[in-house]
């Protein structure tokens, strides 16, 4: 038995009046996605349970398998792991956004929560940056990945209440500063940054050439290093994880999993789409269970670009479905599971906790249950609802 997991990150969503009051799944051309749907078992999964943050982290970890409920500690912790940061039982990671703020009027605006998708050679610089300034014993500044870095806070407080940058484009930012104990220091680095920040060179050099300046950092997603039992342990499985962001890699990291990198892997639209569908099929010859992340819808929702969104969700059927599909012969006993980790609406810019389409699919025989095509609403006419989005993977593995 060989398993392997495609996720398309925020493609399920609401509908959109320029589509016709269809949703991007439904507007999209996605010929392999509605052939799995129309010979697989389509539904629909919970993947946030009630009570916790709808982010990538909590639905991710219930697709892989994991109960959010009894092992979620914050998103930053995982993000760690990817990066190789050693945490002592005290310390808090907390991720550190690269922001455009705008000040106007008297108010200041969370212009754009990925500094214009800032990449990671000029965000390095500015970390580094940061690191020399402000760095100290007890708060401590790494580099990562495009806009998206790491500060641990050594011994620090992990109560505080943080809001996702994604959450408040366009609005000010005032009232959603972090809150509670330890939020003032928060609050002071967040400022104190903005003083390193506003003349660096490398955002005098991207003001010049008529981009938006990295001229702020956003702390949230804090939290204490999770423990998860094992992929091995939990399952019997041996396994990978393809992805282009920390946080994904981070659960694959905690759950014993290797960590594959791919070549011109953004975490954007413009990653390398093909490229992550062969490396799972050649990790499959020797892993039981692979798991392939792909960010570039979740990009585009959070930007409020529908034509974007479109775009990532086709690319990702033709390009990572279709490749694993036209290969699927290669294995005997291939389960595949489709669907987003949750909805990232274009409406609204950031998460909810909503029920997400799925597919499982053997591409080597299996009956489907009503659908016809990928998408929210044929899922939802199945009448298959998975309360526990963790159940998914039991349901992959078991012999029916």
């Amino acid at each position: 038995m060989k398993i392997l997991i495609l996720l398309g990150d925020g493609m399920s969503d609401l509908p959109i009046a320029e589509l016709g009051n269809k949703t991007p799944l439904q507007a999209a051309q996605t010929p392999h996605m509605d052939r799995m749907a129309a010979n697989g078992l389509m539904g629909l999964a919970h993947t946030v349970p009630a009570g916790l943050p709808p982010g990538s982290d909590v639905a991710n970890l219930s697709v892989f398998g994991y109960d959010p409920r009894t092992c979620y500690t914050g998103r930053s912790p995982l993000e760690a792991l990817s990066m190789g940061i050693s945490l002592g039982p005290d310390d808090v990671a907390f991720r550190m956004n690269m922001v455009t703020l705008d000040p106007r009027g008297g108010k200041v605006y969370m212009e754009d929560f990925s500094a214009g998708h800032i990449g990671s050679d000029e965000s390095h610089q500015l970390v580094a940056a940061l690191q020399q300034e402000l760095g100290n014993e007890r708060f401590q500044f790494f580099p990562g990945v495009g806009y998206r870095h790491l500060m641990v806070w050594r011994g620090g407080k992990d109560t505080m209440k943080a809001v996702p940058p994604h959450d408040i484009s366009g609005k000010p930012i005032l009232g959603h500063l972090p809150t509670g104990d330890g939020a003032d220091e928060l609050i002071w680095l967040m400022n104190a940054a903005q003083m390193v920040l506003h003349t660096h060179p490398v955002n005098r050099a991207r003001k010049e050439r008529g981009e938006l300046p990295a001229n702020a950092v956003w702390l949230w997603g804090h939290g204490k290093t999770p423990q998860l039992t094992s992929y091995r342990e939990k399952f019997g499985l041996s396994g990978a994880v393809i992805s282009a962001v920390d946080l994904i890699k981070g659960i694959g990291v905690c759950a014993g999993l290797q960590v594959i990198n791919v070549p011109g892997a953004t975490g954007y639209i413009d990653t390398n789409y093909k490229g992550k569908a062969e490396a799972a099929l050649s990790a499959l010859e020797k892993h039981d269970f692979v798991y392939v992340h792909v960010e570039a819808p979740d990009e585009a929702s959070h930007n409020g670009d529908l034509q974007h969104k479109i775009q990532a969700i086709e690319d990702f059927d033709r390009l990572v479905v279709g490749t694993v599909l036209e290969q699927a012969g290669r294995f005997d006993d291939l389960r595949i599971l489709c669907c987003p980790d949750h909805p990232t609406p274009i409406a609204l810019k950031t998460h909810t906790s909503d029920p997400v389409p799925f597919v499982i699919h053997r591409p080597s025989g299996s009956t489907g249950n009503g659908a016809t095509g990928y998408d929210e609403i044929q899922a939802r006419g199945t009448g298959l609802v998975v309360a526990e989005g963790h159940h998914l993977m039991e349901m992959l593995l078991a012999d029916t």
